[in-house]
């Protein structure tokens, strides 16, 4: 059984994590939705946004780990909260906003699985979408490089998360279902403090796949070679901050 994902892990750094679920809901022009849904909801920082913007609303967070939609409903009682695949998932007929912030770049084929949930939807809804784009990174290119060199290199072959399909996929597959498309790119820049929290902010999203398939002997020391691989990378600021660049990939479309 693959290990479940750790809400406590990832709400180290829920201020950073929020700021582009933020952004993303800015950007979606429905005033009065019926149904909303939070395709991999988390811990519940996103669906919160999304019950303060419509608070009329019937609101649904979606995920696959229990962790996190156990912390997500001691947040938002209110809210219903349900264990599910977005793979073999389908929006119910007044589902008028589908959001998913930092949860589709996780499929094979985001692409595919964001054609069909648009065209699931009824005249007027939105699908809003953040993905990270950050594989070409140094955080990430230093994972892929520390996994090539040590005794679990056979284990880790494979594991890394491909990069995503270039825009011109998104456009061409999306807009012929979209009255409105908008796709754009924001890089932010988070001070973190230290190399040791770069990683600390990887583990509950990235590392994973290179962390949980080795004991933990094998982490301990995979961990410490990618922290030094990562602090000769980002060096420290004036103030012994580093900064992480983090890009992501923002898409909303409407039907």
């Amino acid at each position: 059984m693959a290990e479940d994902w750790s809400a406590r892990q990832y709400l180290k750094f829920e201020d950073e994590r929020t700021r582009p679920a933020r952004d993303l809901l800015a950007q979606i022009p429905l005033t009065a939705p019926r149904r909303v849904v939070d395709i991999g909801c988390g811990p519940g920082n996103s669906t919160e946004l999304l019950a303060t913007r419509w608070p009329q609303a019937k609101i649904t967070g979606l995920d696959t780990s229990p962790d996190m939609l156990s912390q997500a409903r001691a947040r938002l009682p209110a809210a219903e909260f349900t264990l599910a695949d977005i793979a073999t998932w389908t929006p119910t007929s007044d589902t008028d906003v589908l959001y998913a912030n930092a949860s589709l770049q996780w499929l094979p084929d985001p692409v595919a699985v964001m054609e069909r949930l648009l065209q699931a939807l009824p005249e007027g809804a939105a699908l809003a979408v953040q993905m990270p784009d950050n594989v070409g990174e140094p955080s990430h290119r230093l994972m892929r490089e520390t996994a090539a060199d040590g005794p679990w290199t056979e284990r880790l072959k494979g594991v890394a998360r491909d990069p995503l399909p270039g825009i011109a996929a998104f456009y061409d597959r999306l807009k012929p279902h979209a009255t409105r498309l908008d796709i754009w790119h924001t890089n932010y820049n988070h001070p973190l403090a230290g190399a040791p929290a770069i990683v600390e902010w990887f583990k509950s999203t990235a590392l994973r796949p290179f962390l949980n398939p080795l004991p933990e002997d094998e982490r301990e020391a995979f961990t410490a070679a990618y922290t030094a691989r990562i602090a000769k990378a980002y060096p420290e600021q004036f103030d012994g901050k580093v900064l992480l660049r983090f890009p992501r990939l923002f898409i909303v479309a409407v039907r």
